[in-house]
């Protein structure tokens, strides 16, 4: 899951299905990136950056890469 992603989406007030209708895709394609089961184009990165004010290097962040820290025991 790409967690920046999906809250930069929210924080606009958009919905899945509204970032997909700018992007021109559709719905599940941009789910499969928002769930990182697909990465997507440049093109859709740069979209995406311009659409909700976010670098798209952050929003292109899997929350399964960089897990939470654990406390040291």
């Amino acid at each position: 899951m790409r967690n920046i992603l999906k809250n930069a989406r929210k924080e606009k007030g958009l919905t899945q299905q509204q970032v997909a209708d700018r992007l021109g895709l559709t719905l599940r394609h941009y789910q499969k990136i928002e769930y990182a089961e697909l990465n997507g184009s440049f093109a859709v990165w740069d979209a995406l950056e311009d659409l909700l004010g976010v670098h798209q290097r952050k929003l292109r962040e899997n929350s399964n890469i960089h897990p939470a820290p654990t406390e040291n025991r």
